[in-house]
């Protein structure tokens, strides 16, 4: 390099910091980031802004991550496409953690936007779309997840196929939250296998991490324990508090089943690293950990202050089919309770059914968004049955008759079909099984890559829409069954579980 062509002053830091991150130096990285903020101008310092800004998001400290990166977009000039884009991607993950979905989503759409008419940057597509299959994840839209994932890997493949390993994993938790739980273990495992072959220590440690999670909601606490501590190990030594505190609610879960003691004070080391780092859904599903404990130790106000902050905490970022959850699971704790005891007061079967009841209509109301009729017999059989049977014994043991009547003609009414949305009809041809059509290539080299890609067009593939179950008017007095817990659910969580036609039956 001549004279003429000499580097800007500074440049050298950014490498520097790069290489102590890839080292997993992470607080390293940081120190040498804010260090090129205070001795560099121009285009080398909104880089290393932007550089601590991540640094700091990966640290656990989200709010600090915010600020630099608002402070660095104010700096970055309209037409710098490819700086400003990747920014915007990069600020939308820390808006995440700190439980920000709407602010987050505005920020991905404009580096959506901006990237639109820029076929050069396409690579920056890839983490645009994860991060908007992340907004999507949490706000359990599990269609929208499904198809942005699977755009994702398609664009993966064609100018990031390092990257691959996130839609992958993404497609894991769609199809294990709605109930496929083989098929998504087996997009996890697909998702690990990509990040070792491309060599992201980071992304290799996050995915045991996840897959770890998997194996314990399964009940397959031995196969979670290897990667847990493989992830763990690494978290801690590179001192990513986040990522531990994501740990440390695993290792939990999985002490919970020998040891409540211990699980609690697990739990506990977790809240605290996602408190300190404000990360706010994290500390909402600890907290309702901390509640199972707690019930369990029949120290039950306490729980129930518990659960009510998580509520809370899912309530005000608009998450309803969270607060749902939380509630049937509230609805679950209480039935140990009254399992527990000779005679359970009226007053507590009363608080049961009317946190249960709610709780079941919303959840089985989400099959009625799911594209495919596996998908929505999946989800009534493993998710929202178990929710409305519990919605039937408290109604039962409460001696609500009514109630009980009611349930049962909205569960007998089945599900109505979109005929709006069948004016084109879908191909005839119907969908696969997942696995059974699909063989691996026989190298095996990017095997894992072509499997997943296969697996997601098929596991994706639509069935007849149909459309939310309409109110039903009951003979001979022409009530609307459940209207009254149809107006609950509705207003607690913030959204709609009946159409407002009505059906005489």
């Amino acid at each position: 390099m001549t004279q003429d062509e000499a580097a800007p002053p500074g440049l050298e830091l950014l490498y520097e910091g790069a290489a102590a991150y890839q080292r997993g130096e992470v607080t390293e990285a940081l120190r040498i980031f804010e260090h090129a903020v205070l001795t560099t101008s121009g285009g080398v310092r909104v880089s290393a802004l932007v550089n601590a800004a991540s640094m700091c998001d990966e640290l656990g400290d989200h709010a600090g991550a915010a600020v630099r990166f608002r402070s660095a977009l104010a700096e970055i000039p309209g037409d710098a496409v490819e700086k400003r884009a990747s920014t915007l991607v990069n600020y939308s993950q820390a808006l995440q953690h700190l439980g920000d979905l709407d602010a987050a989503r505005d920020a991905l759409e404009e580096a959506r936007t901006l990237l639109a008419d820029h076929p050069e940057f396409a690579a920056l597509r890839v983490p645009c779309l994860l991060s908007l299959t992340a907004v999507a994840f949490h706000r359990a839209q599990w269609v929208r997840v499904v198809e942005l994932a699977t755009e994702t890997l398609d664009v993966a493949q064609r100018f990031a196929p390092h990257l691959t390993g996130h839609p992958l994993m993404n497609l894991a938790g769609a199809y294990f939250e709605t109930g496929r739980r083989e098929l998504g273990i087996d997009f996890a495992e697909q998702a690990l296998a990509a990040f070792e072959a491309a060599g992201d220590r980071n992304a290799v440690a996050e995915t045991q991490q996840n897959l770890a999670t998997l194996y314990t909601r399964v009940d397959r606490f031995d196969d979670a324990e290897e990667p847990l501590r493989a992830s763990q190990r690494y978290f801690e030594q590179a001192g990513l508090e986040y990522r531990a505190g994501v740990g440390l609610r695993i290792m939990g879960f999985v002490a919970e089943q020998r040891d409540y003691e211990q699980a609690e004070a697990l739990y506990r080391r977790s809240l605290a690293c996602f408190e300190a780092s404000g990360a706010a859904l994290d500390v909402a599903a600890v907290q309702t950990r901390l509640a199972t404990v707690a019930f369990k130790g029949f120290r039950v106000d306490e729980g129930q202050e518990l659960l009510a902050a998580a509520f809370e905490a899912y309530a005000s970022r608009g998450l309803g089919l969270h607060c749902a959850q939380v509630d049937f699971w509230h609805a679950v704790l209480l039935e140990a309770v009254i399992d527990s005891i000779d005679a359970p007061t009226p007053e507590l079967l009363a608080l049961a059914r009317d946190v249960a009841v709610p709780a079941a209509i919303a959840i089985d109301a989400v099959r009625y968004t799911l594209p495919n009729g596996n998908q929505r017999a999946q989800w009534n059989r493993e998710i929202a049955d178990p929710a409305m049977r519990l919605a039937f014994r408290f109604a039962y043991l409460c001696g609500d008759g009514p109630l009980v009547a009611d349930l049962i003609e909205t569960q007998c009414a089945g599900t109505t079909l979109d005929v709006a949305a069948t004016d084109s009809p879908p191909s005839p041809q119907l969908p696969l099984e997942p696995l059974a059509p699909i063989e691996a290539p026989a190298q095996a080299e990017g095997s894992a890559l072509h499997l997943g890609s296969a697996l997601a067009r098929v596991a994706a593939a639509a069935g007849l829409r149909v459309a939310p179950p309409p109110r039903l008017a009951v003979a001979p007095d022409g009530h609307i069954a459940l209207a009254g817990y149809i107006a609950a659910a509705e207003r607690r969580y913030g959204r709609a579980v009946r159409e407002e036609r009505v059906l005489t039956v």
